[in-house]
């Protein structure tokens, strides 16, 4: 009976393990628990799936200006300090994540439509959970021509007052830099660019 048992428990346990690690891959889920130990560390906040909902904030419940600073994954410095009154698009994303993956081409499309059109507007991306050299290779194989700033262990996105918990999630920040608008999950050219729109054409 002991050796049945046994066979028995290794064969729940092997379907528990299996289980584990489908929960793991999919849609780039980390598991709970590993969650929890990096937002206890303040550091990795693991990847949560966004559905592509939009949120708009009326200018009288928008929060405090996001103070957004780092270094780009060429090296140079970079701050949002440098360019009061700009729209800026901030976008939160990894090369690992296939949504983000398939939203590139959209936000490169919409990044050069504000430029052609002579638009207030700034793009910054804040690659996540990746190095550098494996984010720049993205960018630079993706024709992406806006910069992004490395992950720095998570400080960058600290920044963004808990509003980018999705990976990809695109904010919106208006003039003063208050997070104007959000996009939790990929977002599509024509989506982005109305958001951007309705932000440009506010009174100051």
């Amino acid at each position: 009976m002991h050796h049945l048992d046994r066979r028995t428990a290794l064969r729940w346990g092997a379907a528990a393990v299996a289980a584990g690690l489908a929960t793991f891959t999919a849609a780039c889920s980390s598991d709970p628990n590993s969650v929890a130990d990096q937002a206890r560390s303040g550091d990795r906040k693991g990847y949560v799936a966004g559905d592509g909902s939009i949120e708009q904030l009326p200018v009288a419940e928008r929060s405090q200006p996001v103070k957004l600073e780092g270094t780009t994954l060429e090296g140079k410095p970079w701050s949002s300090a440098d360019r009061a009154g700009t729209v800026l698009v901030v976008n939160v994303w990894g090369s690992w994540c296939p949504p983000c993956i398939e939203e590139t081409p959209a936000l490169q499309k919409a990044w050069e439509t504000v430029q052609a059109k002579g638009k207030k507007v700034d793009f910054i991306g804040l690659d996540k959970l990746e190095g550098p050299e494996t984010g720049l290779a993205f960018l630079k194989a993706n024709k992406v021509t806006y910069p992004s700033l490395a992950y720095d262990g998570g400080v960058p996105i600290l920044a963004l007052q808990g509003k980018a918990s999705a990976t990809p999630t695109t904010l919106v920040l208006d003039g003063q830099g208050r997070i104007a608008a959000r996009v939790s999950g990929p977002v599509n050219t024509s989506t982005l660019l109305g958001l951007i729109d309705d932000v440009l054409a506010e009174k100051a």
